[in-house]
């Protein structure tokens, strides 16, 4: 595979919930991919889908409501949305690792760290119990843990967030992972930590070479850690490019609102810029017209008549929003704005 190929191409996924007999869709037509040895960050408020998007993915959605209905996932040139939970097995944690948002859910309580290390071990590796519990103490280590030998002994509820955060991150590179996917890592710690946990997914990113998809609501952790950006709006990519080009020229209204909302340091303001409503709830989600149209900006009387089409703008950057089709009379005086 070329450094030019998608090592993940997640095409046209659409992925509902059964809810009182009627499916709703939580993530509709999301497409991008992400290349190797890339960091692609997955941008959007809470709500929009990107967590969805990622259990789609790690083929860990609800068995009871949750569905792939339509759309594929190529990871390496195959498609891993049908397979198996058995098949889905020997690819996750393997190739494909994840780290969850919540590091004290993610844990298993009742089970020692050690054992729970030694079990992605044992599952993709031959090597010996002495080997896999040296190589859960080395991992540790890797990860900053500075007493593992005590550490693998010791249980969940004994750790500090930054802790079992590290725990998290140690499991999910022990098979040297070609994709890390990272949901919202850092949400439930101090600055300080969030700190530290970035600079070492980005440190273990470079001496391993993984591709990293991290998903986050955090502008000042994209702007540190993205080579590209996703931007979502419930349940759809509104806009994608690379960092510099998002964050210099973004397109989309909601990107704009985004940004706009980040207090500034060089402006003295009394009250903070906020996107005025709420993302629509699953049930309410609009199925014509654009899903940001109640609480944007540049609304048109037709954003509420025509359903908007994710396409590229310039080579590279890509937006869903009615301004940037050819067709609009509006279009030119609009992207100039």
């Amino acid at each position: 595979m070329s450094n030019q190929e998608a090592l993940l191409e997640v095409k046209g996924l659409h992925t509902g919930f059964d809810i009182d007999g009627q499916t709703y869709h939580a993530v509709k037509d999301v497409s991008f991919d992400v290349k190797p040895k890339e960091v692609v960050c997955v941008v959007g408020e809470s709500g929009c889908g990107k967590s969805v998007m990622s259990l789609s993915i790690m083929n860990l959605l609800p068995k009871h409501n949750g569905k792939i209905d339509k759309g594929q996932i190529l990871f390496q040139g195959k498609d891993i949305a049908p397979l198996s939970e058995k098949e889905m097995n020997k690819i996750r944690g393997k190739d494909i690792s994840m780290i969850f948002q919540e590091p004290m859910t993610a844990l298993n309580p009742v089970l020692t760290i050690g054992f729970q290390m030694d079990e992605v071990l044992v599952n993709h590796t031959d090597i010996s119990k002495e080997e896999i519990r040296k190589k859960s103490i080395s991992l540790l280590n890797q990860v900053g843990i500075s007493r593992a030998e005590q550490i693998v002994h010791e249980y969940p509820h004994q750790l500090s967030g930054g802790m079992r955060q590290r725990v998290m991150i140690a499991m999910a590179i022990a098979c040297q992972p070609k994709l890390l996917i990272a949901d919202e890592p850092t949400t439930a710690l101090d600055v300080t930590v969030q700190a530290q946990i970035l600079e070492l997914i980005k440190n273990i990113q470079d001496e391993v070479g993984m591709a990293v998809m991290l998903i986050t609501h955090d502008l000042g952790v994209v702007a540190e850690m993205a080579d590209r950006v996703v931007v979502m709006y419930a349940g759809q990519v509104v806009e994608q490019s690379d960092v510099d080009r998002v964050f210099y020229n973004p397109q989309h209204p909601y990107t704009q609102s985004l940004l706009n909302s980040i207090p500034r340091m060089e402006e003295e303001k009394e009250t903070l810029n906020t996107i005025k409503g709420i993302v629509p709830s699953l049930k309410n989600m609009p199925q014509v017209g654009c899903r940001f149209v109640d609480r944007c900006p540049k609304a048109m009387p037709e954003c509420s008549e025509i359903t908007p089409q994710l396409g590229e703008t310039e080579k590279g950057h890509s937006v869903r929003c009615i301004l940037y089709d050819a067709s609009h009379p509006d279009k030119e005086t609009e992207v100039q704005s």
